[in-house]
């Protein structure tokens, strides 16, 4: 039965998707995580496509767009659990980008986990950016 699972195809196929989503999530999670604003934790709320208007007919195609590639991430994410990439990272920024209640809450609590806070803060230092701010009177903990 293993013999049949990991036949060249399906071998084939996992290390194509195994360097595939390496490559993508060593380019496009660093870049994402290093131009959020500083203090993008520290507001009570931030508000979901800030650059279009509440009464845009762009909005809501743009927020399905925007929690289709959240749900992409999230599960790239869980996939580089045990494939090449930064897993914890891809379903951070997965996270990010979907909509569901509780999400601010949830989002702030998971950045500020000392592995992934110190992650982030230091592909952000390497961009030379300043660091995340998790509260409104926290300098960056």
């Amino acid at each position: 039965m293993v013999r049949e699972f990991l036949s060249p195809t399906v071998v084939t196929v996992l290390v194509v998707v195994s360097v595939v989503t390496f490559v993508a999530s060593a380019v496009a999670v660093p870049w994402f995580f290093c131009r959020i604003p500083a203090d993008h934790y520290a507001d009570a709320e931030r508000f979901s496509l800030p650059f279009v208007p509440p009464g845009s007919p762009w909005r809501p195609p743009l927020l399905v767009l925007k929690n289709l590639l959240g749900l992409v991430l999230l599960l790239l994410g869980v996939a580089m659990l045990v494939l090449p990439g930064q897993g914890l990272l891809t379903m951070a920024a997965g996270l990010m980008l979907l909509n569901f209640p509780g999400k601010r809450r949830f989002q702030r609590w998971l950045i500020s986990r000392r592995p992934i806070y110190a992650a982030i803060n230091s592909l952000r230092r390497r961009a030379h950016q300043p660091p995340l701010v998790l509260t409104s009177h926290d300098p960056g903990r």
